[in-house]
């Protein structure tokens, strides 16, 4: 169901580490921090908004720094929400908009930041970015028969998703392996370039895994060392 969301001027956040939360994309999360129950509590009573950021681990060291967060992170709506005898609770976040994160306004009980909202940028023509959907996927399928990981139920879904960047954006929340990547992807708003990125990392991959076949020849996964 479409729903019209007026993106305030600030927002909860949930700083965590080795994460990025795209547009579109589902995230199940386990609350149980103190101050992030406190944080959803208020969110369920409000609009049911808060944002996800990814922790940037390059700026720990700096002196005064507590959790920092990238700069570029998403706001997303709880979607369902189980609480849990324990106090704890289980929901299901669907990110709804990449925000820049401004400033941070407070920490205590929980951290609020300042945000705005960044709009992606469509620099191609629409068939354009439809071929480099089609590509992607192939590449995504090729990937996947390659590792025969058990990706098949995601890849069966995006071909349900028609929104190229709806696409590409559900593709690397889920089936992207590198946080590094995941959070450059999150941070890249011309959408051709987005495809063009993630792309150009499968096509590493798969050559990188066709190699390693071709040296592991007939042999079985638990006898390589034997090649």
């Amino acid at each position: 169901m479409e729903m019209e969301i007026n993106l305030p001027h600030d927002v909860p956040v949930m700083t965590l580490p080795n994460t990025a939360l795209f547009p579109q994309a589902l995230m199940p999360l386990h609350i149980f921090e103190p101050r992030y129950r406190r944080m959803l509590t208020d969110a369920l009573a409000t609009n049911r908004l808060f944002a996800v950021a990814g922790l940037n681990s390059d700026r720990l060291r700096e002196p005064g720094q507590f959790e920092p967060p990238h700069r570029v992170a998403t706001v997303g709506i709880v979607r369902a929400c189980q609480k849990n005898s324990d106090g704890t609770s289980n929901l299901l976040l669907q990110g709804l908009c990449r925000v820049e994160i401004v400033s941070i306004l407070r920490e205590d009980p929980y951290r609020r930041i300042e945000v705005r909202a960044l709009l992606s940028q469509a620099t191609a023509p629409d068939d354009t970015t439809r071929s480099l959907r089609r590509e992607l996927a192939r590449l995504l399928n090729l990937k996947r028969r390659l590792t025969a990981s058990g990706s098949g139920e995601v890849t069966n879904f995006l071909k349900t998703v028609e929104d190229p960047e709806a696409f590409v954006d559900i593709a690397a929340f889920n089936l992207c392996d590198d946080v590094i990547l995941k959070q450059k992807l999150l941070e890249t708003l011309d959408v051709r370039h987005r495809f063009e990125l993630f792309g150009g990392r499968l096509r590493r991959d798969i050559e990188t895994l066709k190699l390693g076949r071709k040296l592991q020849g007939d042999l079985p996964d638990d006898r390589i060392s034997e090649n």
